[in-house]
């Protein structure tokens, strides 16, 4: 499994990457596995305001359909567009064009307080 040390991780199986005080947001690569072939992802709208563990986004695959949770609170200043038509772009590529959305966060030291990757490593491999 796939789990860059550079991220930050939650208990939910997102990935948090801080930008110039932004994060910007996917699920990993445990999460896509879990999910097997994704068919679509419901984007957030810009200007969302989002709370930290709440719900902001569904991801569907041929398996399920799976919440996705925001990492932190803030707002939604930039999304992935390109998932409308390119749903497997999560399972292709999850840290990379498989972004969802970027948040402007309400604290950066909220993405600070997340897993770091030794500890998303020790979460799913138990």
């Amino acid at each position: 499994m796939n789990v860059p040390d550079d991220l930050r991780y939650t208990q939910d199986h997102e990935w948090v990457r801080l930008e110039d005080g932004r994060a910007r947001i996917g699920i990993t690569d445990y999460a896509q596995d879990a999910l097997g072939d994704v068919v679509f992802v419901q984007i957030p709208d810009i200007g969302t305001a989002v709370e930290g563990g709440a719900s902001f986004s569904e991801v569907e695959s041929t398996k399920s359909v799976s919440d996705v949770y925001a990492p932190v609170a803030g707002t939604v200043v930039e999304v992935n567009t390109t998932l409308a038509d390119s749903p497997q772009q999560l399972n292709e590529d999850p840290y990379g064009d498989g972004w969802i959305c970027v948040i402007e966060p309400h604290r950066v030291s909220d993405v600070e307080a997340l897993m770091d990757a030794e500890a998303y490593r020790q979460l799913i491999s138990s």
